[in-house]
């Protein structure tokens, strides 16, 4: 099955949550914090104005981003998770 966002939404594939600690200490799974780095799988095609005209995504598939920690609608598709953001839901293009 494949999710295609609508107007201005954005779908990500969030990046796994760090399992270590830059010590070397374990986390358990309560302990991690929740990734707020993602990358885009598919957007949609974009908002329209007050006229009807479409105003094109900045966002495009393959980038990764930073979203904040509990915006989206999260999915699971195909047994994988997602989260449905708007394009304002996100905070920073990663380069």
């Amino acid at each position: 099955m494949t999710v295609k966002p609508l107007s201005d939404r954005v779908l990500l594939k969030m990046v796994e949550a760090e399992e270590t600690t830059k010590s070397g200490i374990i986390l358990t799974a309560s302990a991690q914090e929740k990734p707020q780095v993602a990358e885009v799988v598919a957007v949609g095609p974009g908002a329209k104005d007050d006229d009807g005209n479409v105003i094109p995504m900045s966002i495009k598939v393959g980038d990764k981003v930073i979203t904040g920690k509990y915006t989206g609608t999260e999915i699971k598709v195909d047994g994988t998770e997602y989260i449905i953001v708007r394009e304002s839901d996100v905070l920073a293009v990663v380069e």
